[in-house]
């Protein structure tokens, strides 16, 4: 199996720095902010996986999977502390999907919503690359369009259309596929 391969020898997650947050693996005593935010409908209907609403013990459970040895995920928190910003403003993940290859996920607490930090966020960890990966695929519901704008920003090249389904929408939902190669240079109309 790929996914046992992939997570037998899960290295240790590394902080990256930029001049507005850091990006630092999770820790327990992020549960209440990552819970505040993550049950925000507006949060929640914009991901595949947080359920509206949250049950009890979702988020600390999140919380120690990403934390796991055995992950085949790695999530860091977007921390905004050197600004005098939550510890917790979002979330960043690449999922591994086979070797060399991971998928992009993030989510920003709507304060941040159209501040241009997802974008930093996803820009801070191609730049980063901690997995080595050559290629990245990301995937946005066709009703965020800011989410695609994210990726269009960063080097995503559109592949096509598809479906995923959103448990809190309990239902799948229409969305637009993305990959970039890391080494294309990104170009800037």
């Amino acid at each position: 199996m790929v996914a046992e391969s992939l997570t037998d020898a899960t290295p240790a997650q590394a902080a990256i720095a930029t001049d507005r947050f850091t990006l630092r693996p999770l820790r327990g005593s992020d549960a209440g902010l990552i819970g505040l935010y993550a049950a925000d409908v507006r949060v929640a209907r914009m991901t595949r996986n947080l359920p509206h609403p949250m049950p009890p013990g979702a988020v600390t459970a999140f919380i120690e999977r990403s934390l796991s040895p055995k992950r085949s995920e790695d999530v860091w928190a977007i921390d905004g502390t050197i600004i005098d910003a939550p510890e917790v403003m979002g979330l960043v993940s690449l999922d591994r999907v086979d070797a060399g290859q991971s998928e992009i996920r993030f989510w920003v607490a709507p304060a941040w919503w159209n501040t241009g930090l997802a974008s930093a966020a996803v820009q801070a960890l191609i730049a980063a690359n901690p997995q080595g990966c050559k290629t990245l695929f990301a995937e946005v519901f066709q009703d965020n369009p800011a989410s695609a704008r994210v990726l269009t920003n960063n080097g995503f090249h559109y592949l096509g259309d598809a479906e995923s389904h959103s448990v809190a929408r309990a239902a799948k939902v229409a969305t637009w596929t993305y990959s970039r190669k890391l080494g294309d240079t990104l170009k800037r109309d």
